[in-house]
């Protein structure tokens, strides 16, 4: 298996894990495609736009998830304080309460692969992705 499919396999196991945290805890409306479009809105908020780029979806499918997590009361529209014309899409108070589920169920995936790998070979691969992210991640 090459090393991109074993990072993804991760990855897909990681992202089961939180949306069922997120489920077991009243937030089962939330899907996997939402997911990955809500975890990008930066602390100020983010435009649409944006998010698409970073996501790799076309504005139309972003548009369509931030509606669907706004109609959910996860994510609000706000004004660009930069840009009158310009709308920011910023986490809602229920949004908020979705990302500290995610992040605990985050924390104790890692815990048990911390534990199943051994600590010094979890922070090798810690150390190994994140300088492969120097050269795959345009948004590090």
């Amino acid at each position: 298996m090459n090393l991109g499919l074993l990072c993804f396999v991760a990855y897909r196991a990681m992202e089961s894990g939180v949306l069922e945290a997120l489920a077991a805890a009243g937030h089962g409306d939330l899907t996997a495609a939402q997911g990955r479009v809500f975890a990008r809105i930066g602390e100020n908020g983010t435009r649409v736009t944006e998010l698409a780029e970073q996501a790799q979806i076309t504005k139309q499918t972003a548009g369509f998830l931030v509606d669907q997590l706004e109609r959910a009361g996860y994510v609000e529209r706000v004004p660009d304080p930069s840009d009158a014309r310009a709308r920011l899409v910023r986490i809602a108070p229920r949004g908020s309460e979705a990302v500290k589920v995610a992040r605990a169920a985050e924390a104790e995936i890692e815990a048990t692969w911390t534990r199943h790998l051994g600590k010094q070979s979890a922070a090798q691969l810690r150390r190994s992705l994140t300088k492969l992210r120097e050269i795959t991640d345009p948004y590090a």
